[in-house]
């Protein structure tokens, strides 16, 4: 018996991940946060056609949702993405880190970041940690994950470091 109703109630969340896509949304299952689909499109943008250098992402707490709040040009830099981002609230980020190997070769990494500074509130810091292993899963192609509590954790060094 017990048995049974474990299997109607994954059969049930399996279901409810299926239908939950509706109106460009789609739920997350695990925090109830949904992820718009603007997050995705402009994340495939960034990382095909680097239309963007960041992308920062925020959790509309009102209607439950990850939406993005700021498109950085191309032209930006790693200081302008710092700057992007705010001291006392949380963010998730996307950034397109150019840098040259040892070997003088050019590359480029996708980072994520999950910016959650000691000032925030701790509701938010909550929210943000529980939606974020399922928002990184709707961005295939992360390369670095970072998560930062104060700007010195955001510093162009640490990114050279974690980028080797």
């Amino acid at each position: 018996m017990i048995l049974i109703l474990i299997d109607q109630h994954v059969l049930m969340v399996q279901l409810q991940e299926m239908i939950s896509f509706c109106g460009g949304v789609k739920a997350n299952a695990a925090s109830g946060m949904a992820v718009h689909d603007d997050c995705k499109l402009k994340f495939l943008e960034l990382k095909a056609k680097r239309t963007y250098r960041f992308i920062v992402y925020k959790i509309e707490e009102q209607q439950k949702q990850v939406v993005v709040e700021k498109l950085g040009e191309p032209g930006q830099s790693h200081d302008d993405f710092a700057a992007s981002l705010p001291a006392d609230e949380c963010r998730y980020a996307i950034f397109d880190f150019d840098f040259v190997t040892a070997e003088n070769c050019q590359k480029s990494k996708i980072f994520f970041i999950a910016w959650s500074p000691d000032t925030a509130r701790v509701r938010s810091k909550m929210i943000y940690a529980s939606s974020k292993d399922r928002f990184k899963r709707e961005l295939d192609g992360i390369q670095v994950e970072l998560q930062a509590t104060d700007p010195t954790e955001m510093d162009l060094d640490i990114f050279k470091s974690r980028a080797n």
